[in-house]
């Protein structure tokens, strides 16, 4: 997370998307280890100094640009049931976290586990769409969740195999562990 308060708008609101950009564009540019944070600041028209004392080090920022990339644009799927909701939501999520990009993104995050402010706001995430589908069930009437046991039964692992690598996270493995969570 950025060291500064971010204001909606004005200056550093224009600094931190020409930061992104610029990173951004660097990655599907180039290697990420050959990514340095001057080569950045030249891109986004700022100073290093200017990136070091917003996010601290290359790892903060590209944590950051990762959870900006990783923040949905849309809510959970309502197919009509919890059981549907559920489904659809962990096989996007195993989907879209187990490309090369979401691989990517999710180690991107983990590296900057110092000051925890990715991983707080990536995790924040996922518990949300999930309480959108838990509010869901209890307005139809439906058996309710634990959100908190849902993450530990269904995303942990998910997340666990996609960044070890010892493991498909194929739709049949996300739905056993849909059923495993469900009895």
């Amino acid at each position: 997370m950025s060291r500064e308060m971010v204001r909606q708008g004005g200056r550093s609101a224009r600094i931190q998307k020409a930061v992104h950009e610029a990173s951004r564009a660097l990655l599907e540019e180039i290697d990420r280890s050959k990514i340095t944070v001057p080569m950045i600041a030249e891109r986004a028209g700022v100073t290093p100094s200017t990136i070091y004392r917003r996010w601290g080090t290359l790892t903060d920022l590209l944590a950051d640009v990762a959870v900006e990339r990783l923040r949905p644009v849309t809510g959970p799927e309502d197919t009509g049931s919890t059981s549907g909701d559920l489904e659809a939501f962990v096989l996007q999520y195993a989907e879209e976290m187990s490309s090369p990009v979401g691989r990517a993104l999710l180690r991107d995050v983990m590296a900057e586990a110092q000051s925890d402010g990715a991983t707080i706001r990536c995790c924040q995430y996922t518990y949300d769409h999930l309480d959108e589908i838990a509010a869901r069930a209890a307005a139809r009437g439906e058996a309710p969740f634990d959100v908190p046991e849902m993450i530990d039964r269904t995303v942990a692992p998910i997340c666990y195999h996609i960044l070890f690598g010892d493991r498909d996270v194929s739709s049949d493995y996300c739905r056993t562990l849909l059923q495993r969570a469900a009895a």
